[in-house]
């Protein structure tokens, strides 16, 4: 029976056996060999060294491949039992989004190898020690989302009708109909398997599309009610959806608008606008074809659609109060009675934070039945009126005690505020692990 160690020890069953790739998390370990053998250790009953013998050979073969490339953005691991591919990404301070890196990646696997219940990559991010067991998976998948409604990435404009803030949807997203390059083709696909992961998993997206997108990718006729938005009137030229003054003929703008042409302008000025987005809504509908059956949204409304990708945009304390679990404390106890008060008197912004500092996610699905992982609250013996922390990857937030429901509020509004990115495994483990924990005990 093997004790329990807190610093770095020699494995003697793997002595004398070159080590390809090595991943390491909280609790276990997992070792490729050069023979294609791999070997799993970590928190168990017994403590020993495991070897795996139902790893396909063509695999081991890819991740060899893969390493021999010294390919820069990727690394492909073995990730036992299921299946899963595991993104290098270089660090967030990069001037690469991580939407970009990821792309690139993803649309060119196999689109099997994504189609998981429950996560569809694994990732690695450069630099920093988080181990994703589900929440850097979330984590970087709410930072893409950001990244196309801040601009970073230039897939998604503001709707026309948010620079004048004036009409409907002055807070949604249209897709870019300038971005017509390989590159931006290729991160339309990409969307569309995001899109598609989302439905998957039942793991929703934070974006604010307009209506209008949903309808084209259910396939849904659109009509000149959709637009609902001035055109201007003196040549056979339009704004499109980016702002840009464009021809909706050969040589419109040459062309005078007159009271005689004017029933053709119209029609060519709707035809053009209704249509300019067509090449990103096909690339988009053949990213999501590589995971679910595309013909089948047509038998869903735009709302609908949306609900599936992108869940709730409120964040319900109701909803989550049916998911929680309580360890080492009880619902009756006071502290969790200040706990859900604080949250119910957060704005919904505020929940959304906490929602992705404790998940790593800004969305809940609809159906509180999609929601597999329990919320979980513990209890820790730590200093009095401390800052709350969180594991992403398990739901999990762990509460210090506190003398009053203002401070618990306060102290868990700066978390959520300070905290938006996972941190290192090994500073978490230092800081968050109970003494008791660490000790020298059997197992």
């Amino acid at each position: 029976m093997l004790k329990n160690k807190s610093c770095p020890q020699v494995v003697p069953s793997l002595e004398g056996l070159f080590i390809e790739d090595i991943a390491v998390g909280c609790e276990h370990v997992l070792t490729l060999s050069s023979t294609g053998d791999v070997y799993a250790w970590g928190c168990n009953s017994e403590g020993q060294v495991t070897k795996c013998s139902n790893i396909k050979l063509c695999t081991l073969k890819f991740v060899f491949t893969a390493h021999q490339k010294h390919c820069i953005d990727c690394t492909v691991v073995l990730y036992v039992c299921v299946p899963a591919w595991s993104w290098t990404l270089e660090p967030r301070r990069s001037s690469k989004p991580i939407f970009v890196q990821i792309a690139k990646q993803v649309v060119s696997l196999n689109p099997l190898e994504l189609r998981l219940p429950s996560r569809a990559w694994k990732v690695k991010l450069v630099g920093e020690g988080a181990d994703d067991a589900g929440g850097v998976f979330d984590d970087t998948i709410t930072e893409m989302c950001q990244e196309l409604q801040s601009g970073v990435v230039d897939l998604l404009i503001h709707t026309p009708n948010s620079f004048a803030d004036v009409g409907s949807n002055t807070d949604r997203f249209l897709l870019n109909p300038a971005a017509l390059s390989e590159d931006h083709m290729v991160q339309f696909r990409f969307l569309g398997i995001l899109m598609a992961v989302a439905i998957r998993t039942k793991k929703p997206l934070d974006l604010h599309l307009a209506p209008w997108v949903w309808k084209q990718l259910c396939s849904m006729p659109l009509g000149g009610p959709d637009l609902e938005e001035m055109i201007p009137l003196d040549s056979f030229v339009a704004h499109s959806a980016d702002g840009r003054l464009v021809p909706v003929v050969s040589g419109g703008q040459n062309i005078s608008l007159t009271f005689a042409n004017r029933t053709e302008y119209v029609e060519r000025a709707l035809e053009y606008r209704l249509h300019e987005m067509d090449s990103q809504v096909a690339a988009i509908r053949e990213g999501m074809s590589t995971i679910i059956p595309v013909p089948l949204l047509s038998l869903l409304t735009a709302q609908q659609l949306e609900q599936l990708v992108c869940g709730l945009p409120e964040v319900s304390v109701e909803m989550l109060k049916k998911l929680v679990r309580y360890r080492d404390i009880t619902e009756s106890h006071q502290l969790i009675g200040w706990f859900w008060q604080s949250l119910e008197e957060f704005t919904n912004e505020e929940r959304v934070l906490f929602l992705r500092f404790v998940s790593g996610r800004s969305r809940l699905p609809s159906n509180p039945a999609d929601i597999t992982q329990k919320f979980q609250i513990i209890k820790v013996d730590r200093p009095v009126n401390g800052l709350p922390t969180a594991q992403t990857c398990f739901f999990l937030l762990r509460l210090p005690p506190y003398t009053s429901q203002a401070i618990l509020a306060e102290r868990l509004r700066y978390s959520i505020h300070n905290c938006p990115s996972i941190d290192m495994d090994n500073y978490m483990l230092t800081h968050n692990t109970d003494p008791a924990d660490s000790s020298d005990t059997e197992d």
